[in-house]
């Protein structure tokens, strides 16, 4: 089954630019339905209006962490099953459900390599 370039992609991150770095990592990939979240709680809550077919989350957030993201995402029955990457080195985040963790700086094909094992080749 084909990757359609049009999923929906929630990046969470509460930099604004790390938000813009990202998303245009994931426009040079091909990806174009992709939405923001400046914080944990503007995450949840665009999870719980929509369904998305993956996460991208900083893990040094405030006031919620990306782990503390992560817990509530993997405690939701409707989103546990979601491809969650975490950005930053977190071997914590690991042990936490995170499906993959990507170390900062990074770059497009470096990200395409972390999410193309969860959502299928490209």
């Amino acid at each position: 089954m084909a990757v359609s370039m049009t999923m929906p992609i929630l990046i969470v991150d509460d930099y604004n630019t790390m938000i813009r770095i990202v998303r245009n990592l994931l426009r040079q990939l091909g990806f174009s339905n992709i939405d923001e979240a400046t914080g944990g709680d503007v995450a949840l809550a665009k999870l719980r209006a929509k369904d998305y077919a993956l996460v991208i989350s900083d893990s040094g957030m405030s006031p919620m962490t990306g782990r503390e993201l992560l817990a509530r995402v993997r405690a939701d029955a409707r989103t546990r099953q979601t491809p969650f990457v975490m950005i930053g080195d977190d071997a914590e985040a690991a042990q936490a459900g995170t499906s993959a963790t990507i170390a900062i700086p990074f770059t497009a094909q470096a990200l395409k390599a972390k999410i193309e094992p969860m959502i299928g080749a490209f």
